[in-house]
């Protein structure tokens, strides 16, 4: 895509512009749209194009670095063409570099006219514009879509948008409701605080150094901007470019998900010879230099209504004192004035619950007070089933709200609601659209060490707004940041039937591999197999490789012959099926992977670890783990067995971890019977 640039002399200097559109331009600065009773609408003196067919990418960087000079008041067309070849000096150069070094552009030539914009034929009424513009920014409010996706958004909901909607995306850029971005672009040194230097009209919207975007009326236009249009078009060379391209000292950014855009193409859209795309996030459609991503414009942040004490949230939610303490320290921080609200950063709270501590009822009375202030709220998961088993159970507690429930292929992808809730991936859709984020399990695949994610989710929520992170094993930066008082946080040391959590044993014993070697498995484990098949105990068995199910499963089936024995993991087609099975008490044994230490919950379950000294095993995986005995009222005290042959950093690590929510859950006298263990 390509887009024009152009400069607007005011009674208070010059400010630039970006648009798709320039025929709404023409009728913004006429005054003839106006939005707002009583609308002053001051005249422009002079409108100057830097470029009026330029690549988006381009586009973009020539209208962001703009700053006003003094010394513009007396350019000549000639500065005005100086001015953005200098901005554009490294595009420029890099462009030609390319094609002399072999390159092939498409060459698109821009159509040129002496009178830009002006050509009104086909342009929308007003009225009827001004209605378009206003449903589209309401509609992307919030979100971060590209081109393509706002295309499906309005096939779906308004399909007579879709031949006009970027004459009404310039509208509404022009009121200061919608950002227009490219979405691979390079981050301008020093603009960490100045990308919102959006739109001509309204919403608090301000230029560098403060001034106020204006408007008025639209004059003959002058377009220096024509040579540097030309620069773009430089006779085509053919040839490799692969090693010019490895050779650059620098890549710019995928402004949909944060990562380095290391891939390049000769393009169509735009005419370059190397227009950047993202590789990171293709999945959800190419981000691109020459891309379109739309962006609405942030509401202000809401704070949440005041906290509530933890005896009228264990009335109001049905929580348990451990629950409704950890609960109410939330709410404060939620109502507390945050001093970080100010300068945009966010702000973080820690919910660090126990496995099976009922994180999600805690968060009901967080979510109903962001509500309550008239707020939008955002639960995000990192896997489908959990957001399709959470669905029914928001929607009971919130029935008077419409719930956005978001996933791959979901029905749901466009509708709207203030509380949603999406696997993490959906959060590369949204851009500051939340007064509060809850992050579920953000220690879990894929959230955990994915820095893609991380990045939508932080820019899921607005400045100012509130990160809510749900999880029973920390990641150990996190727990660091505990330890040293610099993140806010609770402890929710009990489940919620008051009984400490099992605390692993050891159980020594030679390796999977030497035990299939051999052909045997040792004494000691069949008889502390047989021990949890006598109680009637269903066993998850987790083995650190996918390659030793299979054998394994033939010395467990020898050596109990009497017990249905079955192994899945992540390639396993059968997987769901197995465990639904698993859960209906079909399957005594359950041989599996890391695949199931999170989100199955078996009544009356045991835990055994084989190779439980394996580097695969880390700290958080052993407790998740662990985490699955004892679940249940009827059987808290379900055993964990850590077989292995070292007892490792990883196993002692998890062990003192449990031991170290007993402790404090005895201490806070949450415990209904018993010691630590």
């Amino acid at each position: 895509m390509r887009a024009a640039v152009y400069t607007v002399k005011q009674s208070n200097g010059w400010e630039a512009y970006l648009s798709i559109d320039p025929r709404v331009d023409v009728l913004w600065w006429k005054g003839e749209l106006s939005w707002k009773e009583n609308e002053v609408t001051p005249a422009a003196d002079r409108v100057i194009f830097l470029g009026v067919s330029l690549p988006l990418g381009w586009a973009v960087k020539l209208h962001r670095s703009f700053t006003y000079r003094k010394e513009m008041e007396r350019w000549s067309e000639a500065a005005w063409t100086s001015y953005a070849r200098e901005v554009l000096k490294a595009e420029l150069d890099q462009e030609e570099e390319l094609l002399r070094a072999g390159g092939d552009s498409p060459g698109v030539p821009e159509q040129e006219s002496e009178q830009t914009g002006t050509d009104q034929r086909d342009l929308l009424h007003p009225h009827k514009l001004l209605d378009y513009a206003d449903w589209l920014a309401k509609a992307l409010r919030g979100r971060s879509l590209l081109e393509s996706e706002v295309e499906a958004l309005l096939t779906e909901r308004r399909p007579e948008l879709l031949g006009c909607w970027r004459s009404a995306a310039q509208l509404a850029y022009l009121q200061g409701r919608l950002r227009l971005e490219a979405a691979v672009g390079a981050e301008l040194a020093g603009e960490a605080g100045s990308v919102e230097r959006e739109g001509a009209g309204g919403v608090g919207l301000r230029g560098k150094g403060g001034r106020e975007m204006q408007r008025g009326a639209f004059g003959h236009v002058k377009r220096p901007g024509r040579a540097l249009a030309r620069a773009a078009w430089l006779p085509a060379l053919r040839g490799r470019l692969a090693r010019r391209f490895a050779a650059a000292p620098a890549h710019p950014r995928c402004l949909r998900c944060g990562s380095a855009a290391t891939g390049r193409t000769a393009c169509a859209s735009c005419g370059l010879a190397g227009c950047a795309y993202c590789e990171a996030c293709l999945a959800l459609g190419r981000s691109r230099a020459c891309a379109l991503l739309l962006r609405g414009a942030a509401l202000p942040a809401v704070r949440g209504t005041a906290a509530m004490d933890p005896a009228g949230l264990r009335h109001r939610w049905g929580l348990s004192a451990a629950q409704a303490e950890a609960a109410s320290a939330a709410l404060g921080f939620l109502a507390e004035p945050r001093a970080g609200s100010a300068a945009g950063r966010l702000e973080r709270f820690l919910l660090w619950a126990v496995t099976g501590a009922g994180k999600t009822e805690m968060i009901f009375p967080l979510l109903e007070a962001v509500l309550a202030a008239g707020g939008r709220a955002l639960v995000a998961t990192p896997r489908r089933d959990v957001v399709l088993e959470l669905a029914p159970r928001l929607a009971k507690a919130f029935p008077a709200e419409s719930i956005a429930v978001l996933y791959g292929g979901s029905r749901d992808r466009w509708a709207e609601g203030r509380l949603a809730l999406a696997t993490t991936h959906q959060l590369l859709r949204f851009y500051q659209g939340f007064d509060l984020v809850i992050i579920d399990e953000l220690d879990a695949f894929p959230f955990h060490n994915d820095p893609m994610l991380a990045f939508a989710a932080e820019g899921a929520c607005k400045p100012g707004g509130a990160f809510i992170y749900l999880s029973a094993t920390p990641p150990q930066t996190m727990q660091r940041e505990v330890r040293r008082g610099r993140l806010n946080h609770a402890r929710v040391p009990v489940r919620f039937h008051g009984f400490p959590l099992p605390v692993p044993k050891h159980l020594k014993m030679p390796s999977v591999g030497d035990c299939l070697k051999r052909g045997r498995l040792p004494i000691k484990l069949i008889q502390a197999l047989k021990h949890s098949l006598e109680r009637e105990a269903q066993i998850f068995l987790f083995v650190a490789r996918i390659v030793q199910i299979d054998r394994l499963l033939s010395l467990l089936r020898r050596a109990l012959p009497g017990a249905v024995i079955e192994g899945t993991s992540s390639q396993d087609p059968e997987r769901v099926d197995k465990v639904a099975a698993f859960r209906r008490r079909e399957i005594s044994v359950l041989v599996t992977t890391t695949i199931l230490e999170r989100g199955v919950t078996v009544p009356r379950s045991d835990v055994f670890v084989l190779d439980a000294d394996d580097r695969l095993f880390d700290e958080a995986s052993l407790v998740q783990m662990a985490g699955r005995a004892g679940r249940s009222k009827d059987d808290p005290a379900g055993r964990v067995v850590f077989a292995s042959r070292q007892w490792n950093r990883s196993q002692r690590g998890a062990c003192a971890q449990i031991r170290t929510m007993n402790k404090i859950a005895r201490h806070k006298g949450y415990l209904n019977k018993g010691g630590v263990q």
